[in-house]
């Protein structure tokens, strides 16, 4: 079944989610067979001009290498090292820390010939107080035509792969290229499953120059991230690694970004809350606040609504007053008619009362001057109808004196009635009055008190503390519960059941490798002079266990300097050997090592590692480039071709 078919099944997801997620992160759905990628270098030019007390001036010096071992012997401080240095900084693209300042600013052109995975390639490095000033990498028909070439020749076929202006440029270009030209892929590393680490070319590199230190790890010159595992894998090529890598990276990457955001989004309801809490709190405050400040009676009516209920009661009292002093005019008139009424009705009755009166009179003698009344003034009376008194006419009396008092009465009964109608219509009016000038001055009380000068200021303020409160409540929602995302759920679900598919093809294919890997390890340690070993082993996270004869398992970190490195040859040999008899090997079969006598190495240990070192590479494919200031261990054990020696005390360029 394929792979695709398997994971969907496994993560019950349609194989078309499979390679949806696949090809997001650009993870391969097929293990590709393993590639050759051999390396090898063929000749170094070193050209500049030396200063110091050793062989001052010019030099412009050529190196080949053998196809096998090549040992570089020299006094100490006379650049036998700087020549696997120099080597690296051609080919790796960055120079180490260890290769001198004071070397580089003698050196004006490096020119370096060799094979990568197959193509010849020129590089040429144009140098300037130890600084690279131009670059270029080419490349021919084959690494006859490249040598002491230094520019692209199209008429012999020669062109440019590469060109740089400067160090950082050359160093950037230099890992583009070779790890397109090794068919490698940069090394991503989860870490701590928050993010991830990316190895270039520089780190595959650790592979070839083999650390020495008693703190290196077993592969690679960097402690960090499992990098030693990861190029183990690499250079094994065992079936799936390098897909099981990507695959549980990617998976970490996203499990890991997944838990953050829930976490993230568990934060963010969480600070919510508090902060809800916090305005909850402060808004009651507020609230109370506002309440004690509020006026009693009054706290629910606004103050412009209280100057309007008060306007329009004043405006009211007016209109009342209006009307009852309109009533109360009434009344007076009414009150005036009716006594008008009255005196008439009193003054008819006695009139009539004082004519019956005085007609009944007969006087003798005016009653003012006493002037006797005649008969002729008394014959006149009754002739002519004149007083006797005063000798004016007398009319005669009231025809009805009845219906004339009748009518006074009637008069005087109509203007009562109207008087007490008036009266009450004064009364109403009045209470009018009063009942609105109360409530008015009710409203004007209420209004003053709201109007407090000395409160007014602080219930706009806790007013307005309230509505802000509540404003920002109303938008900070209460935190609801984040949904899963079920397409990262999903792709999670996938990315884990690839990863646990190829975990599982990966240590299948393993299990039978490591058993031969192990055995080889440990045949050629012994064979490089670790005698006491009786057996080792190795995991795909390169963690090497240690049995020595008799003594319990130590680890590889538990190991001296010197046998440190002998086992770090003895594993690249075993990962080479055993993996080409497997098909599988992919290491670029280039190994170099600088001094390794120095490495507290004992000289009958030495002896027996360099000639094992240049009987394996012979029989190999295996080239090495060893340094070592010891004249007479590498002539009486590695053969005269493999030797490029200096004059004791020289340099070696």
């Amino acid at each position: 079944m394929a792979l695709e078919d398997r994971i969907a099944k496994k993560a019950d997801v349609p194989v078309d989610d499979v390679r949806d997620v696949f090809a997001a992160y650009g993870l391969p759905l097929v293990v590709s067979p393993a590639r050759a990628r051999p390396l090898r270098v063929h000749r170094l030019r070193l050209a500049g001009e030396r200063t110091g007390d050793v062989q001052p001036g010019p030099f412009d010096t050529p190196l080949d290498f053998s196809e096998g071992l090549t040992a570089f012997v020299a006094s100490n401080f006379r650049g036998k090292s700087s020549v696997l240095e120099l080597v690296t900084w051609c080919l790796r693209g960055t120079r180490r820390d260890v290769l001198k300042a004071r070397v580089r600013r003698w050196l004006r052109h490096v020119d370096l010939d060799a094979t990568v995975a197959g193509t010849p390639m020129a590089f040429r490095l144009d140098l300037a107080e130890g600084e690279i000033t131009s670059a270029v990498v080419l490349t021919g028909q084959d690494i006859t035509a490249l040598e002491g070439v230094r520019a692209p020749d199209p008429g012999q076929g020669i062109t440019s792969l590469l060109r740089a202006g400067s160090t950082a440029s050359y160093a950037e270009q230099i890992a583009g290229l070779m790890l397109g030209r090794m068919d490698l892929q940069p090394l991503l590393n989860s870490r701590k499953e928050t993010s991830t680490t990316t190895h270039g070319w520089p780190s595959y590199f650790g592979a070839i120059y083999l650390p020495t230190g008693a703190d290196k790890p077993l592969m690679g010159d960097v402690m960090v991230d499992g990098l030693s595992g990861r190029l183990l894998q690499v250079f094994l090529d065992l079936p799936a690694a390098a897909a099981l890598t990507r695959v549980k990276t990617v998976h970490d990457v996203r499990v890991a970004g997944n838990k953050a955001r829930r976490k993230e989004a568990e934060a963010a309801a969480a600070a919510r809350t508090t902060e809800r809490d916090r305005l909850q709190g402060e808004l009651g405050k507020a609230q109370d606040l506002l309440a004690s400040l509020s006026p009693s009676g009054t706290s629910d009516v606004s103050l412009v609504d209280l100057a309007h209920t008060a306007m329009d009661l004043a405006q009211a009292v007016a209109d009342a007053q209006d009307v009852w002093e309109e009533a109360d005019h009434t009344f007076r008139r009414a009150r005036t008619e009716r006594q008008h009424a009255a005196k008439l009705l009193n003054d008819v009755t006695e009139s009539a009362t004082a004519r019956l009166l005085f007609h009944g009179l007969n006087p003798t003698s005016c009653p003012r001057c006493d002037q006797t009344i005649d008969d002729e003034r008394r014959r006149e009376e009754r002739q002519a109808h004149t007083c006797a008194v005063c000798s004016r006419e007398v009319v005669g009396d009231d025809e009805d004196p009845q219906a004339v008092t009748a009518e006074a009465e009637t008069r005087l009964e109509a203007t009562t009635a109207a008087e007490e109608a008036a009266k009450t219509e004064r009364e109403q009016a009045r209470a009018d009055v009063q009942q609105l000038t109360g409530q008015l001055e009710e409203t004007q009380a209420e209004l003053r008190r709201a109007q407090s000068a000395a409160d007014l200021p602080a219930r706009l303020a806790a007013h307005e503390a309230v509505l802000r409160l509540e404003g920002a409540l109303s938008v900070l929602q209460v935190p609801q519960e984040t949904p899963p995302d079920e397409a990262e759920e999903k792709a999670i679900r996938i990315l884990d059941a690839a990863a646990g598919l190829l975990e599982r093809d990966s240590k299948a294919a393993a299990t039978q490798l490591f058993k031969e890997i192990n055995e080889e390890i440990a045949s050629l340690a012994i064979r490089f002079g670790l005698p006491s070993l009786e057996s080792v082993s190795i995991d795909r996270a390169a963690r090497l266990k240690i049995y020595p004869v008799g003594s319990p398992q130590e680890w590889f970190q538990d190991q001296t300097a010197g046998e440190k490195l002998r086992l770090r040859v003895a594993v690249a040999i075993a990962l080479l050997r055993i993996g080409r008899r497997n098909g599988v090997s992919t290491h670029p079969g280039l190994l170099l090592i600088d001094s390794p006598k120095s490495e507290e190495m004992q000289s009958a240990d030495a002896h027996k590692l360099f000639r094992e070192l240049a009987a394996v590479a012979a029989d190999n494919e295996l080239q090495v480039l060893l340094t070592t200031a010891d004249f007479d261990l590498a002539n009486a054990t590695l053969p005269e071709h493999t030797i490029r020696q200096a004059a004791e005390g020289a340099p070696l360029w």
